[in-house]
């Protein structure tokens, strides 16, 4: 399956964040923590370039714990604060604040030096679509100050946000690449619902995430399904044909419902029922990637 979604809005988006860049004091980008690389733009390091920079691991609470904490070592080793939140329950937010200002603390000591008092630190808050930016705006701010939706290109202009008299959010769309550099990028966002279930093939992206879990996550799939004879299961239509038994998945004819069984444990997986799981690990010496 081939991988692609640029809509228009996106181009405007990332020539928004050129023309709005030198403003900002520090650049906050969220990021799923189940596929923290694969949801980060490739764009966004060249273009804030000698920012102050901070990552929040959106959703860390549906990643695996374990994995999280590599990842949080890795972004200190890039010289990148980090910290994890889930921006729904606002999990993680409270933290967010003191990691700004040591984020900033030149920046701050630099105007203290100046005699400017009480200038805001300004923030851009970038990621890709659908990553949880406006509901982390919103649950951060502690009102609906920026729209929100579950769908991918929701948020289409900029707005300034101020929180408090220390800090103001500058708001952007969504922005995603224009070619995804490898099938596993693109196929790890399809998982996550960074883009529109109507233009992927169901069964072939959920055997894609069987296939994984059969391979890292093996006991979590067993106890989600029932399935005591997980061993024996060597490949993704076994478990979709047991998925199909186990639940029901039938058409008439008591035909197994290949398309309703992949929906299921996607719809699963998505939304945290099998477990905790990350489909990326840092890479192993810490370097970029």
């Amino acid at each position: 399956m081939n991988y692609q979604w640029y809509p228009g809005h996106m181009t405007k988006a990332k020539r928004m964040m050129q023309e709005n860049i030198g403003l900002i004091d520090l650049v906050i980008e969220l990021v799923d923590a189940r596929i923290p690389s694969s949801s980060r733009n490739p764009d966004i390091d060249g273009l804030c370039a000698g920012k102050s920079r901070l990552v929040l691991l959106n959703k860390s609470d549906l990643a695996d714990e374990k994995v999280n904490r590599l990842w949080m070592e890795y972004f200190k080793k890039q010289g990148i604060y980090a910290v994890e939140i889930n921006a729904k329950s606002g999990q993680g937010l409270k933290a967010i604040y003191g990691t700004v200002r040591e984020a900033c603390r030149e920046k701050i000591e630099r105007d203290r030096k100046r005699g400017i008092k009480n200038r805001p630190i300004r923030a851009i808050v970038a990621g890709i679509p659908n990553v949880g930016k406006s509901t982390f705006i919103n649950s951060f701010a502690g009102k609906a100050c920026a729209k929100t939706g579950n769908k991918p290109g929701v948020t289409k202009g900029k707005q300034w946000i101020r929180l408090n008299k220390e800090l103001e959010f500058l708001d952007t769309p969504g922005i995603l690449w224009p070619k995804f550099e490898s099938k596993e990028v693109g196929r790890n966002l399809a998982l996550i619902g960074s883009m529109n279930d109507e233009i992927l093939q169901m069964t072939e992206l959920a055997s894609d995430l069987i296939a994984y879990l059969l391979q890292n996550y093996r006991a979590q799939l067993a106890s989600r399904y029932r399935m005591e004879n997980v061993d024996d299961m060597t490949t993704p239509l076994m478990v979709l044909t047991h998925i199909c038994e186990d639940r029901k998945c039938y058409r008439k004819g008591q035909e197994a419902d290949y398309e309703k069984a992949s929906a299921l444990i996607m719809d699963d997986f998505r939304s945290g029922r099998i477990g905790r799981i990350t489909l990326e690990r840092p890479p192993a010496d810490g370097s970029a990637e």
